[in-house]
């Protein structure tokens, strides 16, 4: 009888699960998406899902797990654990070889009991992919929003510890707390627009899958935070200090506005494996700077020699 497990993903799965990923990813934006490349899904074809630095980023940062059929790795599921009791599916994915084999369905059942505090479960899928949209039904999600382009689904379970701490289902707008302890509160599907945090400590702060557009940051300390999976087109940085800053599989977006470095001391920074077509450097000093170890003042001393000529 075939048995599937998932056991929790190493470094040395990332290439094997990246190419079942870009497989299954690709079958279905071939299924879904026929003829139509310039089309925009990224529930069909997630960002970097064919990258291996983006597996390696998922199995250090999230809870990234391989699923096994018959001791041979197939597919993969990672989550994201918010607090004690919210979860995500971020993706789930199986070879297309092994599809219709309920896998998927064992792998989701196997994930909840990974994490039995979780009581909330949430996912997201594309509006094209109805196939999924049965398949989560049955799994007992249910619909929470959808759109001409995306569905939302949640699944929720009792609570084991009581809910004698929870505040659901209120409408708190327009309240002002000052001097209130609320240490290691959880926030979910909350509504905080327009709110103000100011002179509050917020460290160790965790926010994952929230929307922070138009958001004004101002007097902040953000010192040895992590920021991952952004969308920061047109952001604005001001008086900013970068000081061990690193920037690792970072792109221009669909757009590919280029970014501006003015006025700014970037003394030993290093850029590496990086895409630099039409990139402009002007009135910089370039003291010491490298490319491809070779001294940039000699490349210029060599050009100018036989431009004198």
């Amino acid at each position: 009888m075939s048995v599937v497990t998932i056991r929790k993903a190493v470094m040395m799965d990332a290439e094997e699960l990246t190419e079942i990923m870009k497989t299954t990813f690709n079958a279905e934006a071939k299924k879904w998406l026929p003829d139509q490349e310039d089309v925009v899904d990224y529930n069909i074809k997630p960002p970097g899902y064919s990258s291996i630095e983006m597996t390696k980023y998922m199995m250090e940062e999230l809870e990234f797990y391989k699923i096994v059929y018959d001791k041979a790795i197939v597919g993969g599921i990672i989550a994201t654990i918010s607090g004690r009791s919210f979860g995500r599916i971020d993706r789930i994915f199986v070879h297309p070889n092994y599809q219709g084999k309920g896998i998927g369905s064992r792998a989701i059942m196997l994930i909840e009991e990974e994490f039995p505090n979780v009581t909330a479960w949430d996912l997201e899928t594309s509006s094209r992919q109805v196939n999924n949209h049965y398949f989560y039904e049955k799994m007992g999600y249910k619909i929470t929003f959808k759109t001409e382009d995306e569905y939302c689904y949640i699944k929720r379970k009792p609570s084991f510890a009581g809910k004698e701490n929870v505040v659901e289902d209120k409408n708190i707008s327009s309240v002002q707390y000052e001097n209130c302890n609320m240490e290691k509160t959880e926030c979910y599907s909350v509504n905080l627009q327009d709110s103000v945090f100011s002179n509050s400590n917020l460290m160790n702060t965790h926010m994952s899958n929230s929307n922070l557009s138009h958001s004004s940051f101002r007097n902040i300390n953000l010192r040895q935070s992590h920021y991952a999976d952004l969308n920061l087109s047109h952001s604005k940085f001001q008086f900013v200090t970068l000081g061990g800053v690193r920037f690792i599989q970072t792109v221009l977006g669909e757009d590919k506005k280029p970014i501006s470095f003015e006025s700014c001391d970037l003394q030993g920074t290093a850029i590496n494996n990086s895409n630099l077509q039409n990139l402009v450097i002007q009135d910089c000093d370039i003291t010491g700077m490298k490319i491809d170890n070779v001294p940039v003042e000699e490349l210029f001393k060599a050009y100018y020699q036989v431009h004198k000529k």
